[in-house]
């Protein structure tokens, strides 16, 4: 069963979309450079891992 309310039509337009927020340039610089520290840390962190617990398995 269809109720026809008022308001209910003609349906509104829509909005458009907001504007996406932009990316400085300094933000830019700063979001590289934690992205290669990470992934620096990724490829150096195992290995100390690795050496701490080779450390800690020899002096038990």
């Amino acid at each position: 069963m269809f109720v026809d309310l008022p308001g209910s039509w003609p349906p509104e337009d829509p909005q458009p979309d907001p504007r996406q927020r932009r990316l400085s340039v300094r933000e830019q610089k700063v979001l590289i450079w934690l992205l290669g520290v990470n992934v620096l840390l990724l490829l150096i962190v195992p290995i100390g891992g690795a050496t701490l617990v080779q450390f800690l398995v020899g002096i038990h």
